[in-house]
């Protein structure tokens, strides 16, 4: 599948659905604890506006082989740090909720529009830092595909309203679900559930 196509896929469906969210719902319930402007703000920072930023920094070597790997190491973290970096995530979400303004459509638009043009001038094959360590281009843009296309799920439920995501899109980013799920040793019991065998555990995640 080509990531850059299913990137700027996913992007184009967040922007659409924010284009239907009425005012008068951002300062409800988003997702956990987050009001739904909170969360098109992580959907904002953590997918599109460091895009152009990660994109022009280059990194020395390669630490983190695969998009899987970027969210495993996430996921295996001391929990501390795992906690430190919510909290991080959690302000950073409100900070950037609030400069959406009145009319985040309009600010999402102009985000997609810096985050695929910095796309255009990168190789796959590029190295660049990204809060996990060094990753080849083409590794990196798919975990924030991942997090366009499960971010945008999470404000269509909020807000009531559908959502939909081509056929690329969707399979590549369930398809780096299971993965990851592989690569933190949860792999059978998420081939089990897929296929009908037993329900996973409560509060069972790969992010």
């Amino acid at each position: 599948m080509d990531y850059r196509r299913t990137y700027r896929s996913a992007a184009i469906a967040f922007a659409d659905l924010v284009s239907r969210i009425p005012p008068a719902a951002l300062d409800g319930p988003g997702l956990g604890e987050w009001t739904l402007r909170d969360l098109l703000g992580h959907t904002v920072s953590s997918a599109l506006r460091q895009v152009p930023t990660v994109l022009a920094d280059r990194a020395p070597t390669l630490l983190v082989p695969a998009p899987e790997a970027y969210f495993a190491l996430a996921l295996l973290a001391p929990a501390d740090l795992v906690a430190a970096a919510r909290k991080a995530s959690t302000d950073d979400a409100r900070a950037t909720g609030v400069t959406l303004g009145d009319d985040p459509a309009d600010a999402v638009s102009g985000y997609i529009g810096k985050a695929t043009a910095a796309l255009a001038g990168a190789g796959d094959d590029d190295l660049v830092a990204t809060p996990a360590g060094g990753m080849r281009v083409a590794d990196w843009l798919p975990t924030r595909t991942f997090e366009l296309v499960v971010h945008a799920s999470d404000a269509a439920v909020a807000a009531g309203l559908p959502i939909a995501f081509d056929h690329d899109t969707l399979a590549s980013t369930a398809a780096l679900a299971a993965r990851t799920a592989v690569a933190v040793g949860q792999g059978v019991p998420t081939l089990r559930a897929l296929t009908g065998r037993a329900p996973l555990p409560t509060s069972f995640s790969v992010v």
